[in-house]
């Protein structure tokens, strides 16, 4: 099933720069717009606007092609747990179908839902859960990571509970568990 980003075809015979470029930042490390601390998780859309998980500035960035500086469109209003706040986010991921992120809000244990358009708050859409990383698939199933039980959940649209899909048997190295996912 594929997941993550956008239907993107790489010819077979594709070759790779050596020397990459810089597409967000480069102004070092700071909270400014042109800035990024600690960037976790990143998000490309169809349009090749790039969504960055800026887990030391609470916030998530938005990047449109060929920018100076990014666009913050969910937190940014300092470190905290209130549904206008993030608290080291991990991932952010574009929900199509509802027009909105959806992050891993790693510091507060949960995965909020911002509209793209006007989303000045998150609704919290998964609560209790060490986030980490998150995707979705074509069938519109949510798949999160909990770093703390060590399995990754998949879960319909106002499901909050999950199914366990991967691990869920501890810390370990057997083909029923995963470290460090």
């Amino acid at each position: 099933v594929p997941m993550r980003a956008s239907s993107i075809v790489i010819h077979p015979n594709a070759t790779w720069s050596k020397n990459g470029i810089t597409v967000a930042e480069g102004n070092g490390r700071g909270s400014e717009t042109n800035q990024l601390s600690y960037p976790w998780g990143l998000y490309v859309d169809d349009d090749q606007t790039i969504y960055v998980a800026d887990c030391e500035n609470h916030r998530i960035v938005e990047w449109k092609s060929g920018a100076t500086n990014g666009k913050v469109v969910a937190g940014g209003n300092g470190e905290g747990n209130g549904a206008h706040q993030l608290k080291f986010p991990r991932d952010v991921i574009i929900d199509k179908d509802s027009d909105s992120l959806i992050i891993s809000d790693w510091g507060n244990k949960r995965v909020t839902q911002w509209l793209r358009r006007n989303g000045t708050r998150g609704e919290t859409i998964i609560s209790n859960i060490t986030c980490g990383s998150l995707t979705k698939d074509d069938n519109g199933f949510l798949y999160v990571v909990d770093e703390g039980k060590y399995e990754v959940r998949r879960y319909k649209i106002g499901d909050t509970q999950g199914t366990v899909v991967a691990g869920g048997n501890g810390r370990g190295n057997r083909l029923d568990q995963l470290s460090k996912p």
